[in-house]
């Protein structure tokens, strides 16, 4: 369960939060909620988003609701390192599109006694652990995991399902590309897509006559 610590200037240590789930489910929303709260108490705050993500804007960490907030594109994990200094706190969105070297820099910004929070993909399309997701949340003290609405049951989706043909692992998009299913829903899509690309032409084929 996620508690919402203060900065302890006195401990010299922070920590990590991270904020995971399928797209849909308000990972941003949430990311933004804890960045704003911690500017309205004057905390000093820095936000970073890979600069490959331009969907709403070049610069703002933005939700589908649109609520945004500013931040710095960066092109590696390693410029984050470099330019957060003299911070409170450290916001990084779409942690999933980094380097592994995200994590050294979230655990090395923690230890200088930064509370860093991380909003990012949990899995890919096609339901695999994405990229350094895994290991931020295995050395994060506290992890969230949020939930879209499966579009075809209405039960809780962890799963974002591609719509579009296209095998990249990262491709940007939207409604238009992807929708939130929940697991049953998911493997039902999966498996209609395996027997679509099946083609059988006859009996023959799948049981050939012995010579």
């Amino acid at each position: 369960m996620f508690l919402e610590n203060t900065v302890n200037q006195a401990e010299q240590f922070g920590w990590i939060e991270v904020i995971c789930g399928s797209m849909f489910s308000g990972k941003t929303e949430e990311l933004i909620r804890r960045l704003k709260r911690a500017q309205f108490a004057k905390q000093k705050v820095e936000i970073f988003k890979p600069a490959i993500d331009t969907r709403y804007d070049e610069e703002d960490v933005v939700s589908h609701d649109a609520n945004k907030i500013r931040s710095t594109p960066v092109p590696a994990a390693a410029n984050i390192r470099i330019l957060a200094n003299d911070v409170d706190v450290v916001g990084i969105d779409e942690a999933q599109f980094f380097d592994d070297e995200i994590i050294t820099v979230c655990n090395d910004l923690a230890n200088r006694g930064v509370r860093v929070i991380v909003a990012g993909l949990d899995m890919d399309f096609k339901g695999n652990p994405f990229g350094p997701m895994p290991g931020l949340m295995a050395t994060a003290e506290y992890v969230t995991k949020v939930h879209a609405v499966c579009t075809k049951t209405g039960n809780l989706a962890h799963y974002s399902h591609r719509k579009v043909k296209n095998d990249k692992v990262v491709l940007l998009g939207e409604t238009e590309e992807y929708e939130p299913l929940s697991r049953a829903a998911y493997y039902k899509e999966i498996l209609q897509e395996k027997i679509s690309k099946m083609e059988v032409k006859g009996v023959q084929e799948i049981f050939p006559k012995e010579e």
